[in-house]
């Protein structure tokens, strides 16, 4: 069986010279054809394609025509490339997760083949068809992100940093980037409320230093509301060494007497403080607060106007505030009491302080020794 024979612009031309020679002396086109073994269809579709033209200009109408075609076809890929841009959601595609979803959104919406939708996202082929590993029936870090999952449910406000040690303290063999990564996949992303640093060094020669357990306690107030409007009044008291939270007292009001008797109950068990660390308000700058310390505790008034010199108490409320506060609603005083009772002491025993090499605040000051 003969193959069917291919003519390039070239040898069309030449025939169709060939052909005019013959027909020039005499022969008719039937004997042409049969001459030049070719059908009289394609002899009388070569004249009107080609008729009247040299070798070169049918080479070069060939390339024009091939030019041509390329440049629809590059044409048309640009708009469909930025139709199907516009289809997907603004910005970066960062993760394979979400180009993975931008393919697959293509080729369902635009009905767009598998390697042009991944040419447009810049999605590997092979990352496109292999399946994420935490979508498989084996995957084998199933068991950690339910315990991540569970985490980010006991505790809202914290973030994957303290969830690694914690996992590491019970007993998970992990590092902190995968920790990283599967907090990031399950979609655990902890919002950041970030603030302003105000940078500022004491003036004061005489500062204290909590260098020792009950060398400096540093108190400041709090204030909340119940579903009916009436406000709650929340004492913080810390140990600055320790980072221990000292007592538990919620009150609708507190004045300096009450929070005399708190300090009082306080140190029946642990001793007086050397320093109390406060600001100038006024259960702090009175009279009764002085005669109860007289020369047994020493009180250290900040300046005014500059709360970050009592920094360990603010940083301390600001815990309270964004893990406790800010996601319960109170309807009585006797649940705030409960609610807040229950967070400081997971703060002391369970939380895990990364200035204390990531320990309890109670187990630190157990086998603390100075």
């Amino acid at each position: 069986m003969t193959t069917r024979k291919r003519h390039s612009p070239e040898q069309v031309v030449r025939k169709l010279a060939q052909a005019d020679r013959m027909l020039g002396e005499g022969k008719d086109v039937a004997d042409v054809c049969r001459e030049l073994q070719v059908a009289e269809q394609t002899y009388y579709r070569w004249r009107n394609q080609f008729g009247g033209l040299k070798a070169d200009d049918a080479k070069r109408l060939k390339d024009l025509e091939r030019e041509n075609s390329t440049l629809k076809r590059l044409l048309a890929d640009a708009e469909l490339e930025k139709a199907a841009l516009k289809e997907i959601a603004p910005g970066k595609l960062l993760s394979p997760e979400r180009r993975r979803a931008a393919v697959a959104h293509l080729i369902a919406t635009m009905g767009l083949s598998e390697r042009f939708a991944c040419r447009v996202t810049g999605q590997n082929r092979t990352t496109q068809r292999r399946e994420p590993v935490g979508t498989t029936v084996g995957d084998p870090d199933a068991g950690l992100r339910t315990w991540l999952r569970q985490y980010a449910k006991d505790h809202p406000r914290r973030g994957f940093r303290p969830a690694y040690h914690d996992a590491r303290g019970e007993g998970w063999t992990v590092n902190h980037k995968k920790v990283q990564r599967l907090w990031r996949e399950e979609g655990l992303r902890v919002p950041q409320r970030r603030r302003r640093k105000r940078l500022g060094t004491s003036t004061a020669p005489d500062r204290p230093k909590a260098d020792a357990a009950n060398a400096v306690w540093a108190v400041d107030f709090q204030f909340d509301a119940t579903t009916d409007g009436r406000p709650i009044k929340i004492v913080s008291i810390v140990d600055e060494h320790t980072r221990e939270c000292l007592g538990g007292l919620v009150e609708r009001s507190i004045t300096a007497d009450v929070l005399i008797d708190e300090l009082d109950c306080i140190a029946t068990t642990r001793g007086y403080p050397a320093v109390l660390r406060c600001d100038n308000g006024p259960e702090f700058a009175c009279d009764a607060m002085a005669d109860w310390a007289g020369e047994r505790v020493g009180l250290s008034f900040i300046p005014p106007g500059e709360p970050w010199r009592n920094g360990y108490v603010e940083s301390f409320n600001s815990r309270v505030r964004d893990e406790c506060l800010n996601i319960n609603i109170f309807w009585s005083l006797a649940q705030a009491r409960v609610v807040i009772s229950d967070w400081k002491e997971d703060y002391n025993h369970r939380r895990r302080h990364s200035s204390l090499g990531y320990q309890a605040p109670a187990d630190y000051a157990a086998a603390c020794t100075h």
